[in-house]
């Protein structure tokens, strides 16, 4: 089949405050997927939840045709590599070995890495452009140098399918592009899947297949950017008012926020019917 993750009426809750509502929804082999949405919508939950880190509590989950209950947590971490949005940078390692911690789940009993594990580090540096920094501390990088370290530590992993939580978030233009760049590359020279979370609505706009737009862990739309990237829809979600338009680099829309000083009586927004 060509489905990599299938989500059947996922509910998860911290205590008794609901994240995520009966969410269900399928994601296919080779889809460059991103989950965008307000603070508190339950984005990074899902991922984590797809990732094994949070336990399933209600629902279906199935992973590459399987459910998530019958994987191990190796067998998983060979399946999907995560990045979270803040990784800990409490640990004195080079480049190169924390890149080589993404062969961990390949390693036999004694844990010892071989000759082909460190190729294929090398590769993911060459990859990810951080081969030059490979006998440099982490602390020493620069924050979007240490992104992407820790994407070359996924990429390692050699996993079929990549969730990032916020790749991009903190980091210059240039850089945000460039990690998007990588993406796109690794989605198609690949075929890894990748799923995303974005506070970037136009990065998704750009890069996004497919889109879902979550507000309290429930799905206001799903689909397309020029299906889900409505003025209704992202209103809905973020309660603020926004135009939407054609950008002009593409044939995908361009969200604009609109301050409320341009809200004056004397000062509205452009009319909104001509826009989608």
């Amino acid at each position: 089949m060509n489905t990599a993750i299938e989500i059947m009426g996922l509910s998860h809750a911290y205590g008794d405050q609901p994240v995520i509502d009966h969410l269900s929804l399928s994601i296919q082999k080779g889809d460059f997927f991103i989950v965008i949405g307000p603070n508190g919508s339950g984005k990074t939950t899902l991922l984590k939840i797809i990732s094994g880190l949070l336990k399933l509590q209600q629902g279906d989950l199935m992973i590459l045709d399987r459910s998530l209950q019958s994987y191990t947590r190796k067998a998983l971490a060979k399946k999907i590599a995560y990045v979270p949005q803040m990784a800990s940078l409490d640990f004195p390692f080079t480049v190169m070995e924390l890149v080589l911690m993404g062969r961990s789940p390949h390693l036999g009993p004694l844990g010892l890495g071989q000759e082909k594990d460190v190729e294929m580090a090398k590769k993911a540096m060459a990859f990810t452009g951080v081969e030059h920094l490979s006998g440099r501390k982490l602390e020493e990088l620069s924050g979007g140098e240490q992104q992407r370290v820790f994407i070359a530590r996924a990429i390692c992993q050699a996993p079929e399918v990549i969730l990032l939580d916020e790749p991009t978030a903190s980091l210059d233009l240039a850089h945000q592009v460039r990690i998007m760049d990588m993406m796109e590359r690794l989605k198609k020279e690949r075929n890894v899947t990748i799923v995303m979370v974005s506070h970037d609505v136009n990065l998704a706009a750009m890069y996004g297949e497919r889109l879902l737009l979550l507000k309290q862990g429930r799905i206001v739309s799903m689909g397309s950017p020029e299906e889900v990237l409505t003025y209704q829809a992202l209103e809905t979600a973020y309660g603020c008012t926004l135009l939407v338009d054609q950008s002009p680099i593409g044939e995908y829309p361009r969200v604009t926020l609109v301050p409320q000083k341009h809200m004056l009586a004397d000062k509205q927004p452009a009319d909104r019917s001509r826009l989608k």
